[in-house]
């Protein structure tokens, strides 16, 4: 067992090392903080920055709701389970002592932490494992920390660094559970890792589960302790699952009810894919993002070559990194560690698992003693021919074989060198380390860089986003009426980021409430529906209480080809409450047009929706695209239509993907693409004397217009409805963290409803609470007064008993450790334990039979 101090040397090199890494490649790509541009996903942007803001917003009592309801975001969501998803992690907190308009600095030394205590855990356990020199299990912990898994996909996804972390830890507590030691510990920390991300550390739960098989097949110990182990790792994790259960279950329960997004089938990687991506410069979203360095591999490698290593240890961890590398490509395995269900976006999450395996065999590997040349020169013959079969990808670039090349002579040169006095070994630690860091800092800047060319960029905090919050601020209102950020975003979170209560939401709970009744009022979203975006119409910001609106200029980021440039302005409608009622009986159900969706909410019909034709740029008819849209494609099309004089024209057409033009105005954008975006709703301009409606459609690639694309709005006919609602809406409304109490007109029949999505948690009057069209309903109360509404995250009571319980067997279990414990010291002393009688003076010592 090593001495603290290597320990302390190998965990503060590792971390050392990754930190400069992560940071000289961010530096190279121009990546915040040191440069203009952020880390991104896809067409998401950093959408886990406004998320921390919101923490550090509750953190400093700033926040629209609190732990278990968030007002800001898709007019009022569930919130446990976002900050079970996102910010359980002990690192996020860190956020609350940076100012909040440097948020993204506070998010990006999170995630460098994140890694750097990744790397730490990793060499503290591999000593732990088996003794050795500390400078190679610092080197091997930064190379765990930096594989291309954590630098290419974890790193703009802070949660998953969580899994980083939690793979080393646990493998720590399985050896404790394996030798007995540290049982309350144990299970505490369990508990941290499976409320910080439980996807993850499910992964990690695995993966150290397996870890802990090895173990126990290679240490020879007899069946007894064998059986001891087992039972001891089976009862921390269920304890410390237990423990976590009151965050747990409603963030497993939020992704029941959350909108489906994504459905891909599972495909395996082609096989020169899979080799490519251990090698560095290789970049593709749906391989497994295997680069380790090349001193790493190599060490693993020669595991199974080098005789100093007894057989049975040598083949059982090569063994166990083979079949996890083929576990990743068979489906059903596949399914398993991603909990069944294969996951929206990238399908090989579990890649940190392998990296910590590999690293775990190259450590097994050196810590017998340098491999012999035998070894070396096998483990580098194998390197040549998985980097000469990576050679049919086309994810091999210009840079990889030089970068692999020069990291394979560097650590062959060092291992050759390290057994050859103590400056010599010296100058090996030197190529070790400096190779490690130079591929890991050149990939870490590659990475940045393809994320930059292939996906959205978006720039750090600035002053967009400090007008956008200025001018929220000046219009707040809430609760008396909602303030939406806009239309224009810069992040489909920015409501958490910038303030107000708007309908933007991202998040990888948005409840299908939410997205199906945001869709059937002409909303519009990305990320197949897990994105929803503010919808900029006057009908439904009366429906949802919108009394102030921010409008602005498009984020210059979003690569929008119209030019704007105008002001950062707020508009003010008059808005009923948050609380209206509705006539009594059961409202018709939402139908395919959304002016008369709209309308079916409102209580009012404030739309002419007109017959429409479309026509190519030759005068020629459109051929439909089944029984509602017309079929387009890349080219110019004019639509007609007749409206009132006067009025409002709207266009509706979600899957269009170009822009549109009514008469001479100006030219708005529509960027749908089904069914992974939808485009929303937008105003085009107001209908002249004449009464005809006459847009231009300049799609860009193929897509389909509805037939009723056009709805015109009177704007006196919704004044009016407006009016109505106020007058026979709540007096008064009072919201909390967790629910709404509004008090009511007296004589009030009917259905009262909140302009607030139904999502499961709500009841009403203590019982649950009824959809009206998708918001919160309840009937009035029969005589009158005042209605309350509270909302508890589904499972949050089940997980709080769980947790209790858990709690209690721990509690119970530390009594009986310590009971025993005090009986073993007293027998050892001779001195009266719990149930030891006092012996008389001069009685012979009982004796032990």
């Amino acid at each position: 067992m090593p001495t603290s101090r290597p320990r302390l040397r190998a965990g503060s090199l590792a971390a050392l090392l990754t930190v400069a890494a992560v940071c000289a490649g961010d530096a190279v790509a121009r990546v915040f903080p040191f440069g203009p541009h952020t880390r991104s996903v896809n067409d998401l942007g950093n959408q886990f920055v406004p998320f921390h803001a919101r923490l550090w917003d509750l953190l400093h009592g700033n926040a629209d709701g609190g732990l278990l309801l968030n007002w800001s975001s898709g007019y009022g969501t569930s919130f446990l389970p976002d900050l079970g998803t996102y910010l359980t992690s002990p690192f996020a907190l860190l956020v609350g002592a940076f100012p909040r308009d440097r948020i993204d600095l506070a998010v990006y030394v999170v995630t460098v932490l994140k890694m750097a205590s990744a790397a730490a855990l990793m060499a503290l356990f591999l000593l732990t494992l088996r003794g050795g020199r500390w400078w190679v299990a610092g080197a091997l912990g930064g190379s765990y920390a930096l594989c291309g898994w954590s630098v290419a996909e974890a790193s703009y996804n802070p949660m998953w660094l969580d899994g980083l972390v939690a793979l080393p830890l646990l493998c720590l507590v399985a050896e404790w559970a394996r030798t007995g030691r540290h049982r309350i510990a144990g299970p505490l920390l369990v508990a941290v890792v499976w409320a910080a991300n439980f996807y993850t550390a499910y992964m990690a739960t695995l993966g150290a589960a397996l870890v802990l098989a090895v173990r126990l097949f290679t240490e020879r110990d007899d069946r007894r302790a064998v059986v001891r182990g087992l039972v001891r790792a089976v009862c921390t994790v269920g304890i410390g699952v237990g423990l976590s259960a009151p965050v747990l279950l409603p963030v497993y329960l939020g992704t029941k009810h959350a909108y489906p997004g994504w459905d891909r089938p599972f495909a395996p990687a082609a096989w020169p894919d899979v080799l490519a991506r251990l090698l560095p410069a290789t970049y593709s979203f749906f391989t497994p993002a295997l680069f380790l360095g090349t001193g790493t591999l190599l060490l693993a490698v020669a595991l199974a070559f080098q005789r100093s290593v007894p057989g049975r240890e040598r083949w059982a961890w090569a063994g166990l990194v083979a079949g996890v590398a083929l576990s990743m490509q068979w489906e059903p395995t596949h399914l398993l560690w991603h909990a069944f269900a294969t996951p929206n976006g990238s399908p090989y999450r579990q890649t940190f698992v392998l990296a910590g395996l590999v690293v775990i065999a190259a450590w097994v590997s050196v810590s017998y003693g340098w491999p012999e040349r035998r070894a070396l020169l096998c483990g580098a013959a194998v390197l040549v021919l998985l980097a000469a079969g990576a050679g049919f990808s086309d994810l091999v670039t210009g840079w990889t074989y030089p970068l692999f090349a020069v990291g394979l002579v560097a650590a062959a040169c060092a291992l050759v060198l390290v057994g050859r006095g103590r400056r010599l070994a010296a100058l090996a630690a030197v190529l070790l380390i400096g190779a490690q860091a130079g591929q890991a800092a050149a990939a870490t800047a590659y990475f940045d860089r393809q994320r930059l060319n292939r996906l959205d960029d978006y720039a750090p905090w600035g002053e967009r986003q400090r007008t956008q919050a200025a001018v929220v601020a000046g219009a707040e209102g809430w609760p008396g009426y909602r303030t939406d950020p806009g239309r224009e975003q810069t992040t489909t979170n920015d409501p958490l980021l910038v303030g107000g209560q708007g309908g933007a939401y991202y998040s990888s709970h948005t409840p299908a409430v939410l997205t199906r009744t945001m869709r059937a009022l002409g909303s519009g979203w990305t990320s197949n529906g897990r994105a929803v975006q503010s919808l900029d119409n006057p009908v439904t910001d009366a429906v949802f209480s919108v009394g102030a609106r921010v409008r602005g200029p498009r984020d210059p980021h979003q690569g929008s080809n119209v030019p704007d440039d105008r002001p950062v302005t707020v508009s003010r409608a008059e808005a009923p409450p948050l609380v209206t009622v509705r006539g009594p009986g059961v409202p018709v159900p939402y139908g395919r047009s959304p002016f008369r969706n709209q309308e079916q909410l409102l209580g009012s019909r404030v739309y002419t929706v007109p017959t429409t034709v479309l026509r190519a740029a030759d005068g020629g008819a459109v051929a439909d695209k089944g029984a509602y849209d017309y079929r387009v494609g890349r080219g110019t099309y004019t639509l007609t239509a007749a409206c009132p004089a006067g009025s409002e024209a709207y266009l509706w057409s979600p899957d269009m993907f170009g822009r549109a033009r009514l008469g001479d105005g100006p030219e708005v954008e529509f960027k749908g693409q089904l069914p992974a975006r939808r485009a929303a709703m937008q105003h085009l301009g107001t209908v002249g004397g004449g009464g005809s409606v006459r847009v231009t459609l300049t799609p860009v690639r193929a897509g389909a217009v509805p037939h009723g694309a056009v709805g015109c709005l009177d704007r006196a006919r919704l004044a009016s409805a407006v009016t109505g609602l106020k007058r026979t809406g709540a007096t008064a409304v009072h919201v909390t963290g967790h629910g709404v109490r509004a008090e009511l007109p007296p004589g009030t029949t009917g259905t009262v409803v909140i302009a607030a999505p139904r999502i499961a948690g709500w009841s009403c009057q203590g019982r649950p609470a009824d959809s009206y069209l998708g918001l919160v309903a309840t009937p009035a109360p029969a005589r009158g007064g005042a209605v309350d509404c509270t909302f508890r995250p589904p499972g949050l009571r089940a997980g709080a008993v769980a947790g209790a319980g858990a709690l209690a067997v721990l509690v119970l279990g530390g009594l009986v450790l310590a009971y025993r414990r005090r009986r073993t010291e007293a027998g050892r002393s001779g001195r009266p334990g719990p149930d030891r009688a006092p012996q008389p003076a001069g009685a012979p010592e009982p004796v032990e039979v």
